[in-house]
């Protein structure tokens, strides 16, 4: 899930004709609403995103007019309409729809909170969770999103890429501490993630949030993996024992449930 390309092969793309910036600009104004700007004038907008204000202003009316924001007073807003960009990749993904059924088993069997997530670019996009407990601060709804390097998702899915595109991500990520206990050091990460890559699993304790641990399998689909499945917990002295003996081999199987699944899917696909 991970697109990445060198600043010389955007720009070339950029310049030529197949380009369509009006696009690539409406698609920029509405990257800038979030759960922390979910409201935002003209103004906002343009300084969020960089753009001309002029630019800014055609492209929210436009996108009124299609109905994916709305305005109130001076504040523009997405709408329900802007979950169709989202729902319409993951109804063709279909990794949800396969996946919540054995999520809800787990999360019923460990008592513990369970997610599913792929990989963009520097984000994990959760698109499918079952909560049990809330361990983190933040809403981890469906869309939610979080840095990839600190989330044990997605040290997973990073774990899983090929190394000269693991290497390119090295290069550009932004990593930055967000605990006393974050693994933000590149050289030290890409070692982590080597590790990873050899024992099958991500186990991240207080890197994300203090009181926070978990731990997360690739899913794959064929040779790639095409999502993480992690179990979420509240940190404890004795949890790195608790997760291996316990929580790790549950997860596993349903991983593999779940692969089991998909790949009957495709053979069924395939034979239609």
């Amino acid at each position: 899930m991970l697109l990445v390309s060198t600043k010389r092969a955007s720009t070339s793309f950029e310049d030529g004709p197949d380009f369509v910036q009006s696009l690539a600009r409406g698609l920029q104004v509405m990257k800038v609403f979030d759960r922390q700007h979910a409201e935002l004038t003209q103004a906002e907008v343009a300084e969020r995103s960089g753009l001309p204000r002029a630019v800014v202003r055609r492209s929210l009316l436009t996108l009124k007019h299609l109905g994916y924001v709305d305005v109130q007073g001076r504040a523009f807003h997405l709408t329900v309409r802007a979950l169709d960009l989202g729902s319409s990749y993951l109804s063709s993904l279909g990794l949800s729809e396969v996946a919540l059924p054995h999520m809800q088993r787990l999360a019923a069997k460990v008592r513990e909170s369970t997610s599913l997530s792929i990989l963009d670019q520097n984000d994990i996009v959760y698109i499918a969770r079952v909560p049990v407990h809330q361990v983190v601060r933040i809403g981890l709804n469906v869309g939610a999103r979080l840095p990839a390097f600190a989330a044990s998702m997605g040290r997973a899915l990073l774990a899983d890429l090929p190394d000269e595109k693991l290497e390119v991500w090295l290069k550009q990520a932004p990593l930055r501490a967000l605990t006393p206990h974050t693994l933000c050091e590149r050289g030290a990460l890409r070692t982590e993630l080597l590790q990873i890559r050899k024992q099958g699993y991500a186990l991240v304790m207080q890197e994300l949030e203090p009181a926070l641990c978990s731990v997360a399998v690739p899913v794959r689909q064929g040779n790639r993996a095409v999502a993480a499945l992690n179990i979420g917990m509240q940190f404890r002295k004795d949890i790195k024992a608790h997760v291996l003996k316990t929580i790790l081999p549950e997860l596993l199987q349903t991983r593999g449930a779940i692969e089991r699944e998909l790949s009957h899917d495709c053979r069924s696909s395939l034979d239609v």
